[in-house]
């Protein structure tokens, strides 16, 4: 057992790391929280020599008061609903696939990782670009052999679009935890089940999935974390446009496009608030599963 010493020189250690891992913190959220009590107008003349005025909750008031906030809200959690839907759907298939015997097993399942190392910048760009196009797109020669007229996707369609190209890059995550998880699964329980007559969706639905609920809510909860913050695929495809204005995309246009730090200093505390509101709700949930 470690001795009171070796727990202190632990101690002494580590508190570099985590004095660093603090301030990297809390310094901007320190920031944050402090302009978001100030008019912060760059544009106009305001700066941190000259001083900046006081305005208390006004922005708070003024951003949740927009038109736009509740719209992007709610854009936001269709987004994140969308893609987990999506994610661990395909992402269960894919890993019971992948688990199957096949030739070139190790090859298929690199192919299958891959999309989540590629830069959502790129990953948006591609889609936009190489599928998406009405008029050189891969989609639109497709519906062009079949003799329809091709859709333009991030107008027509920008929400199902967006989900599509999020899903595309976040499922190779979830198939990979997930298929962790099934090879984890003790072989014997399945042989026995099906000994015993049970036809394979009973075996999915009674061995499978309970043994795959832990990771499920894994993947859940790293997902929506990242998710909430989503932006790079926004930017590159719809511009915020065609209804897929996010919370996190609002803020950008706050700041920067209407420079008003102030304002958006106020929607990054809203955004932390909307996260941890969240993270609160899937850790209940991920306790429940981690204490069955």
């Amino acid at each position: 057992m470690a001795t009171q010493h070796s727990r202190s020189a632990a101690r002494f250690m580590l508190a570099p790391a985590v004095i660093l891992l603090l301030g990297w913190m809390l310094v901007p959220l320190t920031m944050t929280l402090f302009f978001s009590f100030k008019k912060y107008l760059p544009m106009r003349g305001d700066s941190m020599a000259n001083g900046l005025d006081w305005v208390g909750f006004a922005n708070y008031t003024r951003f949740v008061t927009s038109s736009s906030f509740w719209p992007s809200v709610q854009t936001t959690l269709v987004i994140v609903g969308g893609v987990l839907v999506i994610t661990v759907v395909f992402g269960v298939l894919l890993a019971i696939l992948l688990d199957q015997p096949m030739w070139g097993q190790g090859m298929v399942r690199i192919f299958v990782i891959a999309p989540f190392f590629v830069m959502p910048t790129v990953s948006a760009l591609v889609w936009k670009n190489m599928f998406m196009d009405p008029v050189n797109g891969l989609l639109a020669h497709l519906w062009k052999f079949f003799g329809a007229a091709p859709v333009e996707w991030l107008s027509q369609a920008s929400m199902p679009s967006l989900i599509m190209i999020v899903s595309w890059q976040w499922l190779p995550f979830a198939t990979l935890i997930l298929l962790t998880a099934i090879q984890s699964l003790d072989s014997e329980q399945l042989e026995a089940a099906e000994m015993d007559g049970a036809p394979v969706l009973k075996r999915f639905w009674f061995i499978v999935l309970p043994h795959l609920s832990r990771a499920i809510t894994i993947v859940v909860l790293i997902q929506t974390i990242f998710l909430l913050a989503i932006f790079a695929e926004i930017f590159v495809t719809t511009g915020g446009a065609f209804g897929t204005k996010t919370l996190s995309y609002l803020i950008f246009q706050r700041v920067l496009e209407s420079q008003n730090v102030g304002l958006g200093s106020a929607g990054g505390v809203y955004a932390i608030i909307l996260a941890n509101i969240v993270a609160l709700f899937l850790m209940r949930i991920v306790g429940k599963n981690l204490d069955a």
